[in-house]
């Protein structure tokens, strides 16, 4: 028979799981987001990245080597959005007062962060269809980097939340091969996997949707965004400590 401390520390072990696997979920989410942004940012703002700053890092040196100014030009403005964006975002996701209780799986100021995103994300949408959906020369780099602050915003907001990312995946691809050559079970596996699969899922899903039907593009951009605020915020009860 269990004694009713051991109950109490089972149902607060389960609550503690059911916050974390509603935390990795709203994760998950959020990358499909980044999936959608770098996608459209390459194909349709220069063949650069919103959020894949090595990349972007070395397409500046491509473009050097090459002498290509378009190419740097680019890069450039995609690099000083993102960081822009964790500049901003930082200071608004930061949890300036802990509560007695501990740090909450979701803290209030990482869905404020996000809503702030969620602004910049209006504002690529507006210029998008502004452009009509196909935009040239300057209209490319304003949109370029509202594109790049807001996954530096994002950056900034998920990492609030732990040894976890929706932008910067190599390391969390490098976590899962590195489990399986040593034939671990890594904490998170089931989470590595779906943030991996959703960046893909969304880049396919804005690759596709901006040559079939480039209007919708922001749409695609400000769903998963506009879920996870949503829900964070209906939610916020359970992620108190």
């Amino acid at each position: 028979m269990k004694q009713p401390g051991g109950q109490r520390a089972h149902r607060e072990q389960q609550q503690a799981d059911r916050k974390r696997q509603v935390r990795d979920l709203l994760v998950v989410i959020l990358t499909i987001t980044t999936g959608v942004a770098d996608a459209v940012c390459f194909l349709h703002l220069g063949h650069v990245f919103g959020s894949v700053i090595t990349g972007n890092l070395v397409l500046i040196g491509v473009s050097a080597g090459l002498r290509v100014a378009t190419l740097a030009e680019h890069a450039g403005v995609a690099l000083a959005g993102y960081a822009a964006g964790v500049l901003a975002g930082a200071p608004i996701a930061r949890e300036r007062d802990r509560s007695p209780g501990g740090q909450p799986d979701w803290p209030p100021r990482v869905t404020a962060c996000l809503a702030a995103e969620l602004v910049l994300l209006l504002g690529f949408s507006a210029g998008w269809w502004a452009a009509g959906a196909r935009p040239q020369g300057a209209a490319q780099l304003v949109l370029l980097g509202l594109a790049g602050a807001a996954m530096g915003m994002q950056s900034a907001a998920v990492r609030r939340l732990g040894q976890l990312s929706t932008t910067y995946l190599t390391s969390t691809l490098t976590g899962v091969l590195a489990a399986l050559a040593l034939r671990e079970t890594p904490e998170g596996l089931g989470r590595s996997l779906a943030i991996l699969a959703a960046i893909v899922a969304g880049a396919l899903a804005g690759a596709a949707t901006a040559a079939a039907a480039p209007d919708a593009v922001p749409v695609l951009l400000l769903v998963p965004n506009a879920v996870v605020l949503t829900c964070a915020w209906r939610l916020r009860p359970m992620f108190r400590p």
